[in-house]
């Protein structure tokens, strides 16, 4: 069964943003859909098994944003 997590992340302002964002994310393992809201800064990760929020966060930073 599948777990769905949102984070908000800051600072995105283009699709860019976003597409680096879903890029670094679906490189966690066990992760199997990301969908990024520009508008909102939500961040929505569908995975096998529940995400360790530090893991999320360092693949945002990679990105080159932060959680909120």
């Amino acid at each position: 069964m599948s777990e769905t997590s949102t984070y908000t992340v800051t600072g995105m302002t283009c699709g860019h943003c976003v597409a680096s964002v879903t890029e670094e994310v679906q490189e966690i393992p066990g992760v199997e859909n990301v969908e990024v809201d520009l508008a909102t800064g939500a961040v929505t990760v569908t995975s096998a098994e529940s995400l360790d929020e530090a893991a999320v966060a360092a693949a945002v930073e990679g990105a080159g944003y932060s959680l909120a």
